[in-house]
């Protein structure tokens, strides 16, 4: 199989890549700068620049593009996280509708910040969309890439949770003050976490690369979403540090803002029904066995 990956040098992006080559499959990734590898093909997004000669031919397109949504969000930041998203689907969406050997599949991120703060309702891919900034640009992401669709082309959005891996994203984030003993629970703690090991990620989108049932909305989670006071204090006992020192919501909000109340102080419990029911198994859905293996 032929595959396209675009936003390869992102965390997600980078391990798919190097997992699919381990798997066998032929993989090109789309760069911003001049293509200097036989693996590399070159597109500019602002300037809709690209050879569409180099599209020709794959199986599928896996659309992983996007800014990174860490950090206060300014005007300026809200921006670049929305057009870096929308801007490359559509993008890749006119370049599918224009090719005379379009993919079979089209795979493309969005993220569970589609269902919002719902507190302790459980939710899948059938749930309703939520209110707020996140939940506006994954439903917004998603119609982009849908726009894609026709009766030979298969549309996968991943709707993707809490990535945990010990070489980076959140979890290596967060490594550092708890190994000092600096850990605590956000606000409450009592917010829902909907998460899932990089390599059931990694699993989980070989499968339905290769599993032409699968399409729509797919949630790429754990069977066990967890609350953040249990969240914590499983990473605490891991790692055989206290975790005691809780970070009030008011101290969220003013340092970190419209991110901090949307992404830290969200609760969003998510289940993923397709997966469970295309058969899919789970490697990691314990969370402190899971972190005993990642955590270096």
């Amino acid at each position: 199989m032929k595959i396209l990956i675009s936003g390869s040098s992102g965390f997600i992006g980078t391990h798919l890549s190097i997992y699919l080559k381990k798997q066998g499959y032929d993989v090109k990734r789309l760069v911003r700068n001049k293509a200097e590898k036989d693996d590399e093909i070159f597109w500019d997004i602002t300037g809709n620049s690209y050879n569409l000669d180099e599209f020709e031919g794959f199986d599928s397109f896996i659309n992983l593009s996007g800014d990174n949504i860490f950090g206060y969000w300014t005007k300026e930041k809200k921006k670049s996280i929305v057009d870096s998203r929308i801007n490359s689907t559509t993008l890749l969406t006119k370049i599918i509708k224009r090719l005379n050997s379009p993919p079979n599949t089209f795979i493309s991120a969005s993220a569970i910040g589609f269902y919002g703060n719902r507190g302790d309702e459980i939710m899948d891919e059938y749930s309703q969309k939520g209110d707020g900034f996140f939940p506006n640009l994954a439903d917004n992401w998603e119609k982009e890439a849908n726009q894609a669709i026709d009766k030979n082309l298969r549309v996968v959005n991943l709707r993707i949770g809490l990535v945990l891996s010990g070489k980076g994203g959140a979890l290596k984030k967060m490594l550092t003050p708890f190994r000092f003993g600096l850990g605590g629970n956000i606000s409450d703690g009592n917010m829902y976490w909907s998460w899932i090991s990089i390599d059931d990620l990694l699993s989980a989108v070989l499968f339905i690369l290769n599993n032409k049932s699968v399409k729509g909305a797919v949630n790429l989670v754990s069977t066990s979403p967890i609350r953040n006071k249990e969240f914590t204090k499983t990473l605490g006992r891991v790692l055989s540090r206290p975790t005691f020192l809780p970070v009030p919501a008011i101290i969220i909000k003013t340092i970190l803002g419209e991110f901090g109340n949307e992404a830290l102080l969200s609760s969003t419990r998510v289940i993923p029904k397709k997966l469970l029911d295309s058969g899919f198994s789970f490697l990691h859905t314990d969370l402190e066995r899971t972190l005993k293996e990642i955590i270096e």
